[in-house]
C-alpha cells in the first residue's frame, strides 16, 4: 500500500517524544498541544521543570518546588491525550520511582541500594518495579525509562555511579531483570539503558562524550552481558548511550546514539534484538551541538536506528529530514515497533491508565523490608560491648552529620543508649571547633554521616572542615560509623580504617534510619553485601 506524503509524514510525526515539564507555563503548555495536533507526534518525555531537565540544571536556574506537581502532571497527561489523534505513549524517567521527578510522591531506594541485597532476596527488586508500575499507573504514564544495565566499575563516573546495581555483571544482569518483569506484570514497558554501557566512563554524557576503549570481546565479556540478558528476557526497548567506542565503530569518535555499526551492526543483528530502540535524550551537550542545520541531529539519530527520538527539540524540521532521507520501509519497521508498544499497553482498546491515589504505606513497607536486607557491615570490631560499656561508663556521645540530632536513627538509638547528642548541620548553622571541644571528654562516639549529595562531584558536598574533623575523632576516638548515603562516598573520608565499627546504611529514609537502630540495638546480623569494590584509606 502507497502512503500519501501526508501519511507518510504522521508516522514520521511518531518517532519524536519531545520533552515536556509539570511545572510549565500555559503558553508551554498549548504549544505542546499545538506539536501533538500539528505533527501526530507519538509520545511525550515528563521532567519535572524546564530548570531540572537534562543538561538545563548548568544554567544554575533555582528549581521551584511544587507540592501539586502529582495533580499537575495527572491533569497534564489527560489534556495532552485529548489533543492527539493517536493516543500518546507517556514516558517518565523513575528509576527510583516517580519521585526522580515528582514531590510528594513514593521514593525507592537507589539502583547501588538494592544491589547490596543478597542475590536470594531478587524478589524485593522485582517488588520495586511493581510498585514503581502501579505509581506510574495510577498517573496515567505507559514507559519507564528505566532501570540502568550499566555496570558501575569505574569509581570516577560522575552520572551513573548509585544508579546502577553495582560492578557484578550478573548481579546487575539479574535485578534488571526483575525489575523489568514487577514492571511489566502490571503493564509498563520497561528500557534498559545506556548501550552499549556507561559504566567505565569519567565523563557526564549531560555535557561531554565519554569515550570506551574497550574492544568488542572486552564489551561482550563485561558491559554487554546485562543487556544480552534482557534480551534474552524480551526487555521492552534499550536506549543508546551518548558514549563514542571506537572499536566498534571505525575507530570513530561517534556517540553511539548516532552510530549505524552499533545500533544495526552490533545491537540488531550480533545480538538479535528486535524491540524499541530509543535514544538518550537529544538535547544533551555531547550531540546536541553537532550540527547547525534543525532537524539533521534527529535525521541522523533515526538513520543510525533508533526508533524513538527521546527529547527532540526540532520536530518539524526532523519530520522533513527523516520524510527526504528514509525508505519507506525503514519508516514502517520503527512505526510497528512503536505501534506495538503502544498495542501492549492498552492504548488502542481503551484500556484505562486510572488517575489514581498512590499507595505510600506498600511504599514504605518494601522500603522497611529492603532496608533490612541491604545495609552492610563494613568493619566491627565488637561494638556491640564497646558501646554498652562506654554507656555504662558515661564516656558515650553521639555526633550527628549533616542532619540534626532528631534523625530517627539517634532516636531508636536512644531507647536503649541515652546519651549526650551534637550536630554538624551546615558551615552557616553549626560551630565544628566548638563541637569538637565538647567530644574531648568521651571516648566512644556513635556517628550518623548523612551523605550531603548523591553524586560524587566536590567531595559529595561533604565540606573539608568536616572531613578534617571525621579524620581527627577516628584516630584518637573509638567511633562508630553510620553512612548514609553513596557507599562511594568512603574512601574520601581519611583514616576510616582506624574505625571500631563502619556500617554502610545507603539511604536515609525513616525505614533505613529506624532499621539501623534496632539491628544494632538487638545485635541482629547484617546481610548486604557491598555492591562496589571500595578502598578504604
Amino acid at each position: 500500500m502507497k502512503l500519501t506524503a501526508e501519511a507518510l509524514r504522521q508516522r514520521i510525526g511518531q518517532f519524536f517524544f519531545p520533552a515536556v515539564f509539570i511545572n510549565d507555563t500555559e503558553e508551554n503548555i498549548q504549544e505542546t498541544e499545538r506539536l501533538i495536533r500539528d505533527y501526530n507526534i507519538g509520545g511525550l518525555t515528563f521532567f519535572h521543570s524546564r530548570a531540572s531537565a537534562a543538561t538545563n540544571y548548568e544554567s544554575k536556574q533555582k528549581i521551584i518546588f511544587n507540592d501539586d506537581s502529582y495533580e499537575k502532571i495527572k491533569a497534564l497527561i489527560v489534556r495532552y491525550q485529548k489533543a492527539a489523534s493517536t493516543p500518546l505513549l507517556i514516558s517518565i524517567d523513575a528509576e527510583w520511582g516517580l519521585a526522580m521527578r515528582i514531590e510528594k510522591t513514593p521514593q525507592y531506594p537507589y539502583a547501588i541500594t538494592l544491589g547490596a541485597l543478597p542475590e536470594n532476596q531478587s524478589s524485593l527488586v522485582y517488588e520495586v518495579g511493581k510498585q514503581i508500575g502501579l505509581d506510574l499507573k495510577a498517573a496515567g504514564i505507559h514507559y519507564n525509562l528505566a532501570p540502568l544495565a550499566d555496570i558501575n566499575n569505574n569509581p570516577n563516573n560522575p552520572v551513573i555511579g548509585y544508579r546502577s546495581f553495582g560492578e557484578n555483571k550478573e548481579k546487575v544482569a539479574c535485578f534488571a531483570v526483575e525489575y523489568l518483569n514487577g514492571m511489566s506484570e502490571v503493564g509498563i514497558l520497561g528500557c534498559l539503558k545506556h548501550f552499549p554501557g556507561h559504566g567505565n566512563t569519567n565523563v557526564d554524557s549531560h555535557l561531554g562524550l565519554p569515550v570506551l576503549k574497550e574492544t568488542l570481546e572486552e564489551l561482550l565479556e563485561n558491559e554487554l552481558y546485562p543487556f544480552i540478558k534482557g534480551i534474552e528476557n524480551n526487555v521492552d526497548s534499550i536506549m543508546i548511550g551518548h558514549l563514542a567506542v571506537p572499536s566498534l565503530n571505525d575507530g570513530k569518535d561517534t556517540s553511539a546514539t548516532l552510530s549505524k555499526p552499533i545500533i544495526q551492526d552490533l545491537l540488531r543483528e550480533k545480538l538479535g534484538y528486535n524491540g524499541l530502540v530509543i535514544s538518550d535524550a537529544l538535547n544533551m551537550h555531547s550531540v546536541s551541538k553537532l550540527y547547525e542545520t534543525k532537524g539533521q541531529l534527529e535525521w541522523e539519530a533515526f538513520n543510525a536506528g533508533n526508533d524513538v527520538l527521546c527529547f527532540a527539540e526540532n520536530v518539524p524540521e526532523g519530520i522533513e529530514a527523516i520524510f527526504k532521507n528514509a525508505s519507506p520501509d525503514r519508516i514502517f519497521e520503527s512505526y510497528e515497533r512503536i505501534r506495538k508498544a503502544k498495542e501492549k499497553v492498552g492504548l488502542f482498546s481503551n484500556e484505562t491508565f486510572t488517575s489514581g491515589e498512590l499507595n505510600f504505606e506498600n511504599a514504605s513497607k518494601l522500603n522497611l523490608e529492603i532496608a533490612q536486607n541491604a545495609i552492610t557491615k563494613i568493619i566491627d570490631n565488637g561494638i556491640s560491648n564497646l558501646v554498652i560499656e562506654a554507656h555504662k561508663n558515661n564516656t558515650l556521645a553521639k555526633l550527628s552529620l549533616y542532619k540534626n540530632t532528631e534523625n530517627t536513627f539517634f532516636k531508636t538509638l536512644n531507647t536503649t543508649l541515652p546519651s549526650p547528642e551534637f550536630a554538624f548541620e551546615s558551615l552557616e548553622d553549626s560551630d565544628i571547633s566548638s563541637i569538637k571541644k565538647h567530644l574531648e571528654n568521651f571516648e566512644t562516639i556513635i556517628i550518623s554521616l548523612f551523605v550531603p549529595k548523591a553524586k560524587p562531584a566536590n567531595n559529595f558536598e561533604i565540606d573539608n572542615e568536616v572531613l578534617e574533623l571525621l579524620s581527627d575523632l577516628l584516630q584518637t576516638k573509638k567511633c562508630i560509623v553510620y553512612v548514609f548515603g553513596n557507599p562511594y562516598v568512603l574512601p574520601i573520608i581519611p583514616n576510616l580504617k582506624k574505625a571500631f565499627g563502619l556500617i554502610q546504611v545507603y539511604q536515609e529514609f525513616e525505614e533505613f534510619q529506624k532499621t539501623a537502630g534496632i539491628q544494632f540495638l538487638e545485635k541482629n546480623t547484617l546481610n548486604g553485601i557491598l555492591p562496589v569494590n571500595i578502598d578504604i584509606q
